[in-house]
């Protein structure tokens, strides 16, 4: 049995997310009172199916604070549960309610949908704290999102530490759900060579441009060096999930081409390696 909890602000993509693993076959319950998530597995654990569970603010307040003693008992009496967090910045949140015209589950307590929104984020807290995987879903439409779920959460495999390799550019900001982030500013710039410029490096001429420089080589190696070090760590300590972002000034060349480069070379070990370019331009 796998169980996966899913939580995150209102207005983030989280009715999307549990959509997609009732698609696969998840059985889903969606705004379950934390303190019948007990009752609910031990209902269920014995047909063996994954299960995935929304526990969001519209649990009262003092059901939320009831998630990390609860959650320590499911961690002892099941096998290991994950926890995806999804959220988005307060001004995707805004405009995605003004567009939707959908109450805000907290204004009933009397605040304004500003409050609301930030009022939910401190509820939230303890639960995001524990999350095995951050989404950020601030610039990102719901088929994306249903994809990035099939990727890393329906594929998951057992026992693996989950990568995932992001290259994005500085310009745009930097990913608020990195684990790590590296920054190849510092490699040399195939953007000022004009004939060069309009490619990516997921292309040939990029590539071979990097190839000839001992610098991407060497900042290449150093990270492998750095994430083969703790990797087995994290698995030890029964992550999950790890998102490793590489960061340019545009997110077109550089940062798409080392994050290609760590993608194929984990890819060896870690079967489930993924990479996604943030910025790039289609």
């Amino acid at each position: 049995m796998s169980l996966v909890l899913v939580s995150g602000r209102s207005g983030s993509g989280k009715s999307v997310a549990l959509n997609a693993m009732e698609d696969h076959g998840y059985f889903c319950v969606d705004n379950l009172p934390v303190s019948l998530l007990p009752a609910l597995l031990e209902k269920v654990h014995h047909n063996h199916a994954d299960i995935a569970v929304a526990i969001d603010a519209r649990n009262a307040a003092e059901e939320l604070a009831q998630f990390d003693q609860i959650f320590d008992q499911l961690k002892a009496e099941f096998r290991q549960p994950h926890i995806v967090f999804i959220d988005a910045d307060e001004n995707t949140l805004l405009k995605r309610y003004s567009e939707t015209r959908r109450r805000h589950p907290l204004t009933d307590e009397g605040m304004s949908l500003n409050e609301a929104i930030d009022r939910e984020r401190e509820r939230l807290s303890s639960i995001a704290m524990r999350a095995d995987l951050l989404i950020d879903t601030t610039n990102m439409s719901s088929n994306a999102l249903r994809e990035l779920i099939q990727q890393r959460v329906l594929s998951h495999r057992k026992n693996s530490v989950d990568i995932l390799f992001e290259s994005f550019g500085y310009k745009n900001g930097v990913p608020v759900d990195a684990d790590y982030v590296f920054d190849a500013r510092c490699l040399p710039n195939p953007y000022w060579d004009l004939q060069l410029r309009p490619f990516s490096g997921k292309d040939e001429a990029i590539q071979a441009f990097f190839q000839n420089q001992d610098r991407a080589s060497e900042f290449i190696w150093q990270v492998r060096v750095f994430l083969e070090t703790w990797l087995p760590r994290f698995e030890q300590d029964n992550r999950s999930y790890l998102t490793i972002a590489i960061g340019c000034t545009g997110g077109q060349h550089r940062s798409v081409y080392v994050a290609e480069q760590l993608a194929a070379y984990f890819r060896q070990t870690h079967p489930q390696t993924q990479v996604r370019h943030r910025d790039l331009r289609s």
